[in-house]
């Protein structure tokens, strides 16, 4: 017997020389078990072999039950450690898990949203297109609100010229897809939320399929022809849009809807103007803190939406002028002419 515990000890040593897995000498050690107990039940009595190995299978018999407890032992306590370190699952309260509910606290006591209006937040998906100056704050505060699935679209890098405005990202990102960014900085402000990142270009053969996963569109792009795609996607699956746009010191934001009655963008803007009447912001600028102010109230108008508080921006566009500290609404109508709403794209439609 002494002589299979040496070879047992001299297996295990071996093994763990030659940095041999815990459960691989494990499984020599049972193999050399049953190596010995099948020599004693099969070898006669008397047999070198079974004298050798102890002469009687009881004492291995014995043995194994030993190790059988010692082994059971073990994993049960080792069961009770990792179940005391694992954190236990937060318990769900309606739709919202417990840490929602402080979180929301301050949304849950307007009379205007109430605990039914943060649930739709949650129940909803909304896209937001371009994650650049405007989309930074507006997918911030949609995260920070519990709006449940958030998607984002988007290809660009992130570049040192845009921290100066778009304060979802940070200097420690530069290079990263802007996207990918902007996933990381909102999970980081509110684990709760799903959020889906796109990076790539909108184009119109993805724009429909993308679309049809969304209740809701936000448009932060600075270029018409991207603008004019979105309102063209959003109108033909009934999807509210809500458009926000910058020039130097002043901002606009409205909600496009025409299947509530409301007009499209492209109602009001008919075509794109002269490259020289509209220029980018890298060519005429654009103050750093307006962004966020039109941004956020994007996501305003979003949270407005969903959850059927207050009179949304349908058929009103709000405009900021941050130079001079003044706001002012003008009224919006549709165009029967409209080439993407009106009558004649109805009737084509049909």
């Amino acid at each position: 017997m002494l002589l299979v515990l040496a070879l047992a000890a001299l297996l295990w040593g071996l093994g763990l020389l030659i940095g041999m897995p815990r459960r691989h000498r494990l499984l020599l050690l049972a193999l050399l078990f049953a190596a010995v107990l099948l020599a004693q039940l099969v070898l006669p009595f008397g047999h070198p072999l079974r004298t050798a190995t102890g002469g009687s299978a009881a004492p291995w018999l014995i043995l194994a039950a030993i190790a059988a407890v010692v082994g059971g032992y073990a994993w049960g306590l080792g069961a009770l450690k990792r179940r005391a370190k694992a954190p236990e699952p937060a318990p769900q309260t309606g739709p919202f898990a417990a840490g929602e509910l402080e979180r929301y606290a301050r949304h849950i006591v307007l009379r205007e949203l109430g605990g039914p209006g943060q649930a739709r937040l949650k129940q909803a998906r909304v896209l937001v297109v371009g994650a650049g100056g405007l989309g930074a704050p507006a997918l911030q505060y949609l995260a920070a609100a519990g709006v449940g699935t958030i998607g984002v679209i988007d290809a660009d890098t992130v570049d040192a010229s845009n921290l100066q405005r778009q304060v979802i990202h940070s200097d420690a990102r530069i290079g990263l897809p802007k996207v990918q960014s902007a996933m990381e900085a909102m999970l980081a402000l509110n684990p709760y939320v799903t959020v889906r990142p796109y990076q790539r270009r909108l184009t119109a053969e993805i724009a429909a399929p993308l679309f049809a996963d969304y209740d809701l569109i936000l448009d932060g792009t600075d270029n018409f022809d991207t603008r004019y795609l979105v309102n063209r996607a959003a109108v033909a699956q009934g999807k509210p849009l809500i458009s926000g746009a910058l020039s130097q010191w002043e901002g606009q934001v409205s909600v496009f809807d025409p299947a509530r009655g409301a007009p499209c963008y492209q109602c009001i803007f008919a075509q794109a103007p002269a490259p020289e009447l509209a220029p980018s912001c890298a060519e005429a600028g654009v103050l750093g803190p307006l962004p966020g102010v039109v941004g956020s109230m994007m996501a305003v108008e979003a949270v407005k939406v969903i959850a059927g508080a207050g009179i949304p921006l349908r058929g009103e566009m709000l405009i900021y002028d941050a130079l001079y500290g003044e706001t002012r609404k003008i009224a919006l109508k549709r165009r029967v002419d409209c080439p993407i709403c009106g009558a004649a794209a109805v009737v084509g439609a049909g």
